[in-house]
C-alpha cells in the first residue's frame, strides 16, 4: 500500500527546497543531505497549501525556488537575483497577504493525495533503477580499468623476468669471459717466465 505523502522544506545554499516524501529521511536522502537537517533545525515539515499542492503534483521531485523568496516551487528555478534579501522580503510580505489565507482554506483531496503517493513511488523507483543503471556503469567502468591494470601489470611482469633472464645471461657470460681472461693471464705469466728465461740465457 502506497504510503501518505508529506511536504518537508529546507534552505539549501541559493535554493529554497520542497519534495513530497512518506518520511523525512527519504526527503533527507532525495537533498543529498549528510546530516540530518530536522535535528539540526534547517528542514521541517511544510504546512502551506501552496506548498503542497505544488509538491504533491510532483511527488518524490525536489523542487525549488530563490531563498528568501515567495516564488512558486519548481524543478528549475533561476538563481536569486536580489541576494541581500530586500526585495524578496518585500516580496514574502506582499505575497503573505490575503493570497495565503485564501489557499490555506483549501482542503486536500484524499483522492489526490493517494494518486501522489503512488507517483511518489512511481518516481522513487525510477530514481533507483537510475541510480541502479549508473552503478552498473561505474561498476564495468571499474572492471574495464582493472583489467587495462592487470595487463599492464602483466606486461611489466612478463618484461621484467625477460630482463632477468637476458642479465643472468650476460653475467653467465661475463663470469666466462673473466675465467678465460683468468686462465689466458695465468698461461702467459708462465709462457713470458719461461721466454724470458730463454732470453737471459741468450745474452750469456
Amino acid at each position: 500500500m502506497a504510503r501518505k505523502l508529506k511536504t518537508y522544506q529546507t534552505s539549501l545554499g541559493f535554493f529554497d527546497q520542497a519534495i513530497a516524501a512518506p518520511s523525512m529521511k527519504a526527503a533527507l536522502e532525495a537533498w543529498g543531505a549528510d546530516s540530518n537537517l530536522f535535528h539540526q533545525g534547517a528542514a521541517k515539515e511544510g504546512h502551506d497549501p501552496d506548498v503542497i499542492a505544488a509538491t504533491l503534483a510532483k511527488p518524490g521531485v525536489v523542487l525549488r525556488r530563490p531563498v528568501g523568496t515567495d516564488r512558486p516551487f519548481s524543478e528549475h528555478a533561476d538563481l536569486p537575483t536580489d541576494l541581500d534579501g530586500a526585495r524578496s522580503t518585500k516580496a514574502a510580505r506582499k505575497s503573505k497577504g490575503p493570497k495565503a489565507k485564501k489557499s490555506s482554506s483549501r482542503p486536500l483531496d484524499k483522492a489526490a493525495e493517494r494518486k501522489a503517493a503512488i507517483a511518489y513511488e512511481r518516481e522513487q523507483r525510477r530514481r533507483e533503477l537510475e541510480q541502479a543503471k549508473g552503478e552498473a556503469a561505474r561498476q564495468k567502468e571499474r572492471e574495464r580499468r582493472q583489467q587495462a591494470v592487470d595487463k599492464a601489470q602483466a606486461a611489466l611482469d612478463k618484461a621484467e623476468q625477460e630482463h632477468a633472464k637476458r642479465a643472468a645471461a650476460i653475467q653467465a657470460e661475463a663470469e666466462a669471459l673473466e675465467k678465460k681472461s683468468q686462465t689466458e693471464r695465468a698461461r702467459w705469466d708462465k709462457e713470458k717466465a719461461r721466454l724470458e728465461a730463454a732470453l737471459r740465457r741468450a745474452r750469456g
